[in-house]
């Protein structure tokens, strides 16, 4: 076995270059002959001097042999070994030949084998055996289902992007749902852990990981066309129909300053993380949970300027349902949805608070709770108001409000008390201003108190400090457990518009899902362009897992992704090599049998529970 190094010339260009193949002599018919086991392309990273030795390594691990007697090799050339005997395995079968004792066939009759025999019988070397090359299997073969059932990989076809980044952009997607990480660990993921390359014959070692990059760039470039023809496969696939609208932003933090991205900006950080930069990720579903749009924003982007520009240019039907939350639900946007057509239901942005008791209906919740909704016209006729009231969310107010009132008057007490004692504050000025702080921090509470610093005759020193507590009707002290919906849908009952509106509930599972399932958080790019292609790969990620969570929830089976995907790592991909009787070696690549806990997942999914098929090779 040797490399052989070929000059060869582009026809067209005419430009020269080299090809390298792993070769092996065989004596047929008297003449000595070159069979090509491998191509290694024009690439081969090896340097010439270390070409015998790994040879001499490839040809060890085709005779298995005890360990203690490996050969002594670089990481360097060992991983190499490793790489080129897998391929070997996994895309050679060679046949017995006789007494031929080179152990493979000619060329021609060099074919995989998928399958192996009813029967395969052999008498075998136990000691020598050797279990080698564990690659994960489980969430590569149900996310390539996923992906094709929902026509992502024809789409990518027919937008003329080649093979080559059609499997870096593959790469890229499962990792994210096997192992979400930033594209340069997902990159060692694909060369390292996953046996995907197997499963979409790619040679992912042979890689560079700019090649992820520029998938992600890709992306980018046709995101609108991926984005649409996704969600209408989704609706065909499952029957979607046209329900109602959902809208919500999140944002994200960046690993390091992001001067290059003009969105990366200080705000609001929903994860605690205002130290960072950040950037913001707007998503448009619809009622089942799928993302219909998307698009990233400034990390300070005010959400209620983002509503008309997510929403502009989705052609959704006139009289669609949009629902929102307060921080989006300003009169502008209220005002712009009834201008376009839309209809709107939204938690209304503070107010007063009211409830009448002999006016409301009680509906039972999912989690067994008693809900009591009180409906009411506007007075000018074009907006409903629906008054909810909880006990569960009552008894959890009344314990704040009483909290913070107790903090409050604490605060005031200390400061009472203060007056009498030495070298403690006692100027009008700084406690009116510390009044004032503490007003400030006081959750709302503060508002319920009538607070007097009495000074001296002078102005200057503070003599007394007073406080009267009076509840202000209507608000949370008053009425606990109330919030009000606004919409201009004046048709629905009570109950159709609470249980309409719990639907931007579940949209916090989604973005927990991105975020903490899905690796969204932290950004680790400082382009623009590649952030923003973090993001998306992450909500088509997203895509590709609600898929597969629908089809899974109509048989029963309502685990999380983390769940799943921990269900499904378990499966393995090895390579089983044994020393025959008569000296020669069987190498058998075969994925693992499938777990309990995972053959419903596959009985439900429809695919076979050996992801890759058995290969043999016979040296």
């Amino acid at each position: 076995m040797y490399i052989r190094q070929t000059r060869t010339n582009n026809k067209v260009t005419g430009e020269g270059y080299f090809t390298f193949r792993l070769v092996r002599g065989e004596r047929i018919g008297g003449r000595v002959r070159q069979i090509t086991l491998l191509n290694l392309g024009r690439n081969f990273p090896i340097k010439q001097d270390d070409w015998p030795l790994l040879c001499s390594r490839i040809e060890q691990l085709l005779q298995p042999q005890d360990t203690l007697l490996a050969m002594a090799c670089s990481e360097h050339i060992e991983r190499a070994a490793q790489r080129y005997f897998g391929q070997l395995v996994a895309r050679v079968s060679l046949p017995e030949q006789g007494n031929d004792d080179t152990g493979f066939a000619s060329h021609s009759d060099a074919a995989a084998v998928t399958e192996p025999p009813t029967s395969d019988i052999q008498e075998i070397d136990v000691d020598s055996l050797q279990i080698t090359q564990p690659r994960s299997v489980g969430v590569e073969h149900v996310a390539l289902h996923v992906l094709s059932q929902l026509g992502l990989i024809e789409k990518l076809t027919s937008l003329g992007i080649n093979g080559v980044m059609r499997a870096a952009i593959l790469g890229n997607l499962i990792g994210r749902m096997a192992q979400p990480a930033s594209e340069l660990a997902t990159w060692h993921w694909l060369q390292t852990q996953s046996a995907l390359g197997e499963l979409i014959d790619v040679d992912f070692a042979g890689m560079s990981h700019m090649s992820l990059y520029r998938a992600s760039d890709l992306l980018m470039r046709h995101r609108a066309e991926i984005e649409d023809g996704l969600f209408s496969s989704i609706r065909t696939l499952f029957m979607l129909e046209e329900t109602v609208t959902l809208y919500d932003l999140t944002n994200t933090y960046f690993e390091g300053e992001a001067t290059a991205n003009p969105k990366a900006s200080n705000g609001r950080s929903k994860e605690k993380r205002s130290d960072c930069p950040l950037v913001t990720l707007g998503l448009v579903l619809d009622g089942s949970g799928f993302v219909r749009r998307s698009k990233t924003f400034a990390g300070n982007v005010t959400e209620g300027k983002t509503l008309e520009v997510m929403l502009s240019g989705l052609n959704a039907p006139r009289g669609a349902l949009v629902i929102m939350d307060a921080g989006i639900a300003t009169e502008a946007n209220l005002a712009w949805l009834v201008e376009h057509g839309y209809r709107y239901l939204v938690v209304r942005r503070g107010g007063v608070r009211q409830f009448d008791e002999a006016h409301a209906v009680s509906i039972e919740t999912a989690g067994g709770e008693t809900l009591r909704l009180q409906k009411e016209i506007s007075e000018d006729g074009q907006e409903l108001r629906l008054y909810c009231h909880s006990a569960g969310r009552e008894a959890k107010e009344t314990a704040m409000v009483s909290s913070f009132a107790q903090r409050f008057e604490t605060a005031l007490q200390k400061i009472a008390d203060g007056l009498t004692k030495p070298r403690c504050e006692k100027r009008y000025d700084k406690l009116l201003e510390r009044v004032g702080r503490l007003k400030q921090k006081s959750r709302g509470v503060s508002q319920h108190y009538s607070v007097t610093l009495v000074p001296d005759e002078m102005g200057k020193t503070a003599t007394g400090l007073t406080w009267e507590k009076k509840l202000i009707a209507g608000s949370m002290a008053t009425h606990p457990g109330v919030y009000c919906l606004r919409s201009n849908e004046l048709t629905w009952d009570e109950e159709k518009l609470w249980r309409t509106y719990t639907m931007l509930t579940d949209l916090e599972s989604v973005f927990r899902s991105l975020k903490s399932e899905l690796g969204l958080r932290p950004v680790f790019h400082s382009k623009e362009d590649r952030s923003d292609g973090h993001l998306f790969i992450t909500v088509l990620a997203y895509q590709c897992v609600q898929a597969l969570r629908t089809t899974l929830k109509a048989a029963g089976i309502n685990d999380s992704w983390s769940s799943l995907r921990q269900t499904l790592s378990v499966q393995r991909r090895v390579t089983v090599s044994v020393r025959r009787k008569d000296g020669r070696s069987v190498h058998v690549r075969k994925s693992t049998v499938a777990e309990p806990a995972l053959m419903p997942i596959y009985k439900v999914l429809g695919v076979n529970s050996n992801p890759g098929g058995t290969k043999k090779l016979i040296s």
